[in-house]
């Protein structure tokens, strides 16, 4: 590889390139062995895989587009057009992550609000879908990859999971409410009823049942009902029947992320001084560490980084949630937003990163102040 392409891989993959890093520097402190075999969680690593791959497919048969051309033919006014973009992307993130959400419908927004002439509103509407596809998907264990970790590593029920994230999903609905309600209203035109297409909705269920079944098992698998294995093993098979491509569209940087901080931590937590010292500086500090590291490193390897040192996994799972507002690379979903919304608008980057940083501390102190009292 070129220098150049080096640097745009890096620029392009950061996370795990410092992962690998911190993964080989700390492999000269802690040879390896036979123990690093016990590392990674392998149950997570297979469920990341298979709802990646999963969703891929949803993307492939255009459902989460068809759906939400449907939403947008009952929008009669600018304000409610804004209310079923940005709360598709809040509801739709519980189950296809939000980076999928994102990837799906901040190019469609900007479609639809070029169609209607009002481009003027896509900035501050992108923020709040950004927003609120960070902040809908901590409602379930499959909404984002750090609440999948922690459900799988940390063993809590269903039950805890929802005390530790629902109160906070029903704060950030209100408030997204709040904003879009502030927004002034106008009727819109007549250029969205061309949007829509019954006939395909039609077409596809018979396509799209086999990724409904095998969403259904890896259901099973994060609520501890069915092995990963055995799941794993069906849905490549399924995949490879059915679309062979779609694994092309897998994250492997992400399960490779995953995999290098699993060796990272493994390594720190066998030595005993840096063990020692991590663990009593997170111990009691969960949230607000989980929330000052995500700002830094993101939430994902914060997630895995500070589980390895801490047993109030609760109290982590609100704190990398919450951690992914702040700063643009504090979830990396919202680089998603950035990268989309500034490919189109190449003269208002700066304008973004204002209105998006206004924003995301805004929810963020309030949300912060709210666990604060809560916990």
């Amino acid at each position: 590889m070129t220098m150049k392409a080096l640097i745009n891989f890096f620029k392009r993959e950061t996370v795990f390139c410092v992962s690998l890093l911190l993964a080989v520097i700390s492999a000269f402190f802690v040879l390896p062995d036979a123990a690093y075999l016990t590392y990674p969680d392998y149950r997570t690593l297979a469920l990341l895989f298979c709802l990646m791959i999963i969703v891929a497919g949803f993307q492939a048969l255009g459902l989460f587009s068809i759906l939400g051309e449907s939403l947008l033919k009952k929008a009669g006014s600018l304000r409610k057009l804004s209310f079923v973009l940005v709360f598709l992307c809040f509801f739709s993130s519980m189950v296809i992550t939000n980076d999928v959400s994102l990837i799906t419908f901040v190019p469609f927004t900007i479609l639809v609000f070029r169609m209607i002439g009002r481009e003027e509103r896509i900035l501050k509407l992108v923020v709040m879908e950004t927003i609120a596809a960070n902040l809908g998907s901590m409602a379930t264990p499959i909404g984002n990859p750090q609440n999948l970790y922690l459900y799988s590593v940390s063993g809590i029920g269903i039950g805890e999971f929802a005390l530790a994230v629902l109160p906070y999903t029903g704060i950030a609905f209100l408030l997204l409410a709040g904003v879009l309600l502030a927004e002034r209203d106008e009727p819109l035109g007549k250029q969205i009823l061309a949007l829509g297409a019954g006939a395909e909705q039609r077409r596809m269920f018979p396509a799209l049942l086999p990724f409904l079944v095998l969403l259904g098992l890896c259901l099973l698998v994060v609520l501890h009902v069915l092995p990963y294995l055995p799941v794993l093993i069906c849905t490549a098979v399924v995949i490879l029947a059915v679309n062979r491509r779609l694994f092309r569209s897998v994250d492997y940087f992400l399960l490779l992320t995953f995999l290098c901080f699993f060796v990272f931590i493994g390594n720190m937590k066998r030595i005993p001084q840096i063990s020692t010292l991590l663990t009593s500086a997170v111990a009691g500090r969960e949230l607000l560490a989980g929330i000052l590291t995500s700002q830094v490193i993101s939430n994902v390897p914060a997630a895995i980084l500070l589980a390895g040192f801490t047993d109030r996994f609760t109290v982590l799972l609100t704190a990398v949630n919450l951690g992914g507002l702040g700063t643009l690379i504090a979830s990396l979903a919202s680089l998603i937003s950035f990268k989309f919304f500034a490919k189109e608008f190449p003269r208002q980057k700066g304008a973004f990163l204002k209105i998006f940083t206004i924003w995301n501390v805004v929810f963020l102190v309030i949300l912060t102040a709210a666990a604060l009292v809560l916990s």
